[in-house]
């Protein structure tokens, strides 16, 4: 038996009679029930083969973060898990380090300490200066739904950058410190850490220019303390044809783990990083490339014809995607089934949540006895946070799904 609800027409008796045929008991009915009763809501959950539950399965509706599960896809499907990003190191013949960033997301401190170390061995003693190219995306790249808030979530996004462009600083009284031992202080994080109140902060790094100051700042100050001399001068630019490639630094981090942390962690700069990534063209890359290679490739991949894809976080309100679609979506990641993040207190769900105002979204799969079962539920109206996990659960426990 399939349970379909194609309007809002529905009578609530019909409603109620139709889950109680499929989930059985009222009180594990319940979270399934309320949703499918929502006016601006939509939730999909199939078997592979067909829709065990299709509740408005082709409405447009806003993902939110469920958007990261294109993403992702897109990015392991073009890349492969075991892909890792790389940024190279090259010398002037002015003896300027230049750097030139090929969008690795995870490019942190440690990482640094990993660069400073095979300079070394490469027999870099001292430098003119720093050169800093971030010409890949620019440092002006405007992403939809982005707010200017300090908030690490509203982070730039830029080829270069350090830490998903955030600094951790401990404040005490007007004093701002590094609140990480493996990044030091630098100007850049001083000045934004100045009006912050006393305890630890994490803070993002406002604009791409700023980011890139902060990233030259912190490099520079990595490489005195491991004895190579620094000159003055940091400037941002493109590489000089003439510089040699003394090293290239391939993350430690492979796309498998990059993607999985994201998805666990919801880390809009990653997701940025890699849709801009994904829309690179002879060295450059824009958000309009971007999105306009994403909806190609969602086009040729699964024939979809209505939707629309404006950034690979979630975070603008102009993404609209149907269930049915995020489906497809699932089914093509099914073989990547780990790297989506365990429901807490219910490891039968491994699906991730999206937040915006008034948007509540949830999608991923549902262990059903040895199969897990692609399902979506997309919410555009307020609901209470923990609603969406509610109803997954209650997919997992109810006694019987139309399949079984």
């Amino acid at each position: 038996m399939c349970v379909l609800f194609p309007s809002r027409a529905v009578t609530g008796l019909l409603l109620g009679l139709s889950l109680w045929l499929v989930f059985g008991s009222p009180a594990v009915a319940g979270p399934v029930e309320q949703a499918v009763a929502l006016q601006d809501a939509s939730l999909v959950v199939s078997d592979g083969r067909r829709l065990l539950i299709a509740d408005q399965p082709d409405r447009l509706l806003v993902p939110a973060s469920t958007m990261k599960l294109v993403t992702a896809l897109a990015a392991i499907e073009r890349w492969g898990l075991k892909h890792r990003f790389e940024t190279r190191f090259y010398l002037g013949r002015d003896d300027r380090l230049w750097v030139k960033g090929g969008g690795d997301p995870y490019l942190v401190s440690e990482e640094l300490d990993r660069v400073v170390s095979a300079l070394k061995a490469a027999a870099v003693r001292s430098v003119s200066g720093l050169g800093l190219d971030a010409e890949l995306f620019g440092t002006q790249v405007i992403i939809p739904g982005r707010s200017s808030s300090n908030n690490p979530y509203d982070a730039p996004v830029t080829s270069l950058g350090l830490n998903f462009n955030t600094v951790s600083l401990q404040v005490l009284a007007g004093r701002v410190t590094s609140a990480e031992v493996q990044t030091p202080i630098t100007p850049t994080a001083q000045r934004l850490g100045r009006g912050l109140g006393d305890g630890k902060h994490r803070i993002n790094l406002v604009d791409g220019e700023t980011a890139l100051g902060h990233f030259g700042e912190v490099l520079k100050a990595k490489l005195q303390q491991s004895g190579i001399q620094v000159g003055a001068p940091i400037e941002a630019g493109t590489v000089p044809q003439s510089a040699k490639l003394v090293y290239t630094h391939r993350s430690s981090q492979t796309l498998g783990q990059v993607v999985k942390n994201m998805l666990e962690y919801s880390t809009n700069f990653v997701a940025n990083d890699l849709f801009l990534l994904l829309g690179e063209q002879s060295g450059r890359a824009s958000m309009d490339s971007a999105q306009q290679t994403m909806e190609r490739w969602a086009r040729q991949t699964f024939a979809w014809r209505d939707f629309r894809i404006e950034d690979g976080a979630g975070l603008s309100r102009g993404n609209r995607l149907s269930g049915r679609q995020m489906l497809d979506v699932l089914e093509r990641l099914r073989p990547y089934l780990e790297l989506l993040p365990v429901q807490d207190n219910d490891p039968g769900v491994r699906a991730k949540t999206g937040t915006l105002r008034g948007v509540s979204t949830y999608a991923g799969f549902i262990r059903r006895g040895r199969d897990w079962l692609p399902f979506s539920l997309m919410i555009n109206q307020p609901v209470a946070y923990g609603f969406r996990l509610e109803v997954a659960s209650a997919l997992v426990r109810s006694p019987t799904l139309a399949r079984d």
